[in-house]
């Protein structure tokens, strides 16, 4: 293969890898509110869960008071009935005794209720700090992660700068100006494997006159559609059936 359209496959790769780097480290902060979201909704599921149980202990403490209350009417209706001197006195307190009663038992009923509810909702907290924490474990570990990540990216960058470098210092600086410039016109990506007569990237088929030369890659070849730098990558040959 031409030496120079080896290097240019090689500034390609380099250049390729160092955009996919820049653009990982780009998304960081992205990647930190995602985090911070997480979190967020987490601690708000855990926020919300106290707020429910506050109130159901709130609702069950108000209720507990009214039952007091009955209750010290059905004493003092009690001692109301030791003293009546007369059947109607007498069927008047009991009246009285049995609505106490009756509402004693619906109160004590929705305490019931009540408990029930805490039950479910103290489960339900427990889970949304469970799941609070093991957010917040996830989240240190893929930070870890990215800070290791941050750190081997730049690594990585300050070495393909440095192999950059040196393959554009061996390649012909007119090849390197047409290279760039076609890089910036498509995205990032100067060279191109043709494949089946077919420019890989744009999918434009070639000249057969083109192809047949950039399958000796022996020349400078470039895609008349979308003028990338064009090379042949040969088919390994079938192995014998007694090598297999």
């Amino acid at each position: 293969m031409l030496a120079d359209l080896e290097r240019l496959i090689a500034l390609q790769k380099l250049d390729t890898t160092a955009d996919a780097a820049r653009r990982t480290l780009a998304e960081e902060p992205e990647r930190e509110r995602s985090f911070e979201a997480r979190l967020e909704e987490a601690s708000q599921h855990v926020a919300a869960a106290k707020a429910h149980l506050a109130e159901n202990q709130n609702a069950r403490r108000a209720i507990e008071k009214d039952v007091a209350v009955h209750q010290g009417r059905l004493s003092k209706f009690r001692e109301q009935a030791m003293a009546v001197k007369t059947n109607i006195e007498y069927h008047a307190v009991q009246k009285e005794m049995s609505f106490a009663q009756t509402e004693i038992k619906a109160l004590e009923d929705r305490i019931l209720e009540g408990m029930l509810e805490a039950d479910e909702l103290s489960a339900g907290l427990k889970k949304a700090e469970s799941e609070l924490a093991a957010e917040q474990k996830a989240i240190e570990s893929a930070r870890r992660a990215m800070t290791t990540e941050h750190a081997d990216l730049n690594a990585s960058l300050e070495r393909i700068v440095r192999e950059r470098a040196e393959l554009v210092a061996a390649t012909d600086p007119a090849l390197i100006a047409n290279y760039e410039q076609v890089l910036r016109r498509r995205n990032g990506i100067a060279v191109a494997e043709a494949v089946d007569g077919i420019c890989t990237i744009c999918h434009v088929r070639l000249r057969p006159q083109v192809f047949n030369t950039v399958l000796r890659n022996d020349r400078i070849m470039q895609c008349d559609t979308c003028q990338r730098f064009l090379y042949f990558v040969p088919k390994a040959a079938p192995q014998s059936a007694a090598q297999s």
